[in-house]
């Protein structure tokens, strides 16, 4: 699997921080991000698409969403 680097967050001071990559194989997407805990927030996602064991619920800051949308876009079709 090649990862291609596509975003990390604006306000990064360093490690440990939300990031974006594309498989460039599958096309897929993933994301470094902080794990959601918060059962209100885990109850909410599970009545559409319950959290598989295998499964976790990423937050990513809403600083990100113009930098993910231009990852996406400029990523183009997987190879």
């Amino acid at each position: 699997m090649a990862l291609r680097f596509l975003a990390i967050d604006p306000d990064t001071q360093g490690g440990h921080c939300p990031a974006m990559f594309l498989d460039e194989q599958t096309g897929d997407v993933l994301f470094i991000g902080w794990t959601e805990t918060d059962p209100a927030t885990l109850a909410d996602a599970a009545q559409y698409s319950p959290v598989a064991s295998n499964e976790t619920l990423v937050r990513i800051p809403a600083r990100m969403r113009a930098l993910i949308l231009e990852a996406l876009n400029d990523a183009g079709e997987a190879t």
